[in-house]
Parts: structure tokens; sequence; C-alpha cells
């Protein structure tokens, strides 16, 4: 069932990126309208389609690599989404949309027809963790987007020369703002997703920390953006530093959550998710 879902989601996520490409160049608010209701078909379609694979394997489907990466583009959509409603800015769409679109394709790349998990790890515990771990990830990216957006009109009004770009993109002020509102929304996600991964540790393993690699690295992830979040709330930090630490960031969490299940051992490793699913 989940595979009638998916295909049309995709088609909308593709239309959704052409339409969103149209508004930048050529500054067509009906485009980015249309834009904006394709990407919302394609997120509920997804939504249908991982409801079914929810459904079938006992948990989210994060098993594999490519299912990760469709659901991190389910996650960062949603999140577009809830943006756009609270911010209006269609050309946050024109960012995210391309990136997203591009998850959920090399998601529906997953051919291998995956048995459910084990019994034990049919686990609300997991369910939240990994839920808000992904909720969180999406938010950091889209702070990550703003942070680009951000450097991106800076350097057009410093350099005094307002291309084409520069009228599609917001203020500098806003751009801060949309910054640390994903922030505030990413980092108790995060903050969640740690806490409800120790206790499943601690039920699944007998241990709350065992300093799995991509426990430490995570661990360094939330410290940083703690740290973004405390001198933002306390020191006023503001614009060009504050774009470039959500920069770097979610570089060092596309690192954690990639580059650590391949280039270390652990429990966390793709390969070692194998061991989830049932015989």
């Amino acid at each position: 069932m989940a595979s009638l879902f998916q295909f049309p989601a995709l088609v909308a996520y593709l239309l959704s990126t052409a339409g969103f490409l149209v508004f930048i160049v050529r500054r067509n608010k009906t485009a980015a309208a249309g834009a904006t209701w394709l990407m919302a078909a394609g997120f509920g379609l997804q939504t249908a389609a991982l409801a079914f694979q929810t459904s079938s394997l006992g948990q989210i489907p994060v098993l594999t690599l490519p299912q990760a990466l469709g659901f991190s583009g389910w996650a960062l959509t949603g999140g577009c989404l809830l943006l756009f409603w609270k911010f209006r800015l269609p050309v946050l769409g024109a960012f995210a949309s391309p990136l997203a679109t591009a998850l959920v394709l090399i998601g529906s790349a997953q051919k291998e027809t995956l048995a459910g998990v084990t019994p034990t790890f049919q686990s609300l515990w997991l369910t939240l963790h990994l839920g808000s771990i992904f909720s969180g990830y999406a938010f950091f990216g889209l702070a990550f987007l703003a942070g680009v957006m951000y450097l991106l009109q800076e350097r057009q009004i410093k350099a005094k020369r307002t291309g084409a770009l520069y009228h599609r993109l917001p203020s500098l002020n806003v751009l801060d703002a949309l910054n640390y509102y994903c922030l505030t929304i990413g980092f108790p996600l995060m903050t969640l997703g740690l806490i409800t991964g120790a206790a499943l540790a601690q039920l699944a393993l007998g241990a709350y920390w065992r300093w799995d690699p991509k426990e430490v690295w995570s661990l360094v992830v939330w410290l940083l953006y703690a740290v973004l979040l405390h001198q933002r709330l306390t020191v006023g930090w503001r614009g060009r530093r504050a774009a470039i630490m959500a920069i770097v960031g979610f570089t060092m969490l596309c690192f954690t959550f990639l580059g650590v299940s391949v280039l270390f051992s652990g429990y966390h490793t793709f390969e070692s998710l194998k061991n989830l699913r049932s015989p």
C-alpha cells in the first residue's frame, strides 16, 4: 500500500521544486503559491506512505540509510510548511524544497522488502526517540538554510549590488528571527530525543550511556546548539555570528548522522540496525 502513495508524493515534490524555481527566476507569486500547495500535497501523500510502512514494520521506517533519508525529507517538508504558516516566506520553500525532494528521491530507491522489527523494539520509547530526533534535525536544517540566506542577503547589501535574489529574500531581521525560531524548536526536540534514547538504552541494553560514537557526537552537537542558544539569550548573539554558528552546527550534525555511521562502529550504525529486524 505504501508504494501507492510514494510515487505521487515524489511527483508532487518534483513539481513543487519546479514551481519554486519559477518563483526565483520570475518572481511569480502564483507559482510560489502553487508550489506550496504541491509541497503540502506531497507531504500528505508521503505521510500516508509512512503510516503504512510504520504499521508494517512495527516502528518508524528508518532502519536503512535510504529510509532514514526519505524520512528526513518528510520531516524537513513538515517543518518548512509550519514555518510558511508563521512567516509567509515562499523563498524558504525555494531553498528547502530541492533538498527535501532529493532526500525523498533517495528514500524511494529502497528496494529491499524489510521484515518488521523485533518485539523488543516495538517500543514507544524508540518511536519517541526517532520521531523527536529526526524532527529536531529537520528544524536545525531549516536554521541552516536561514543562515545561508542571511549570509547571501548580507553580502548583497554590503556589496551594494542588489541582484535578483535580493528582492526574493526578506530582510536580515526576518532571516535572523527565522533562524532563532528554528533553533528554539529544534533544540527541545533534540533534547527529548537524547533523553528518550537514554531511557531506551537502559531498557534494551542495561545502561543509559555506553560511549557509542554516535552518542558522543550527538552530545557534542547538542552542546554546540546549547551554547548558541545561551549566547543568543544572554549575550545577544544575532546576525552574522548566529548564522555562521547555525551552519557550523548543522555541518557537524550531518557528520554525526552520516559520517559517524560510515567511519565508526557501534550499535547506531545502519549495519547494526539490521539486528532490530525480525528473522
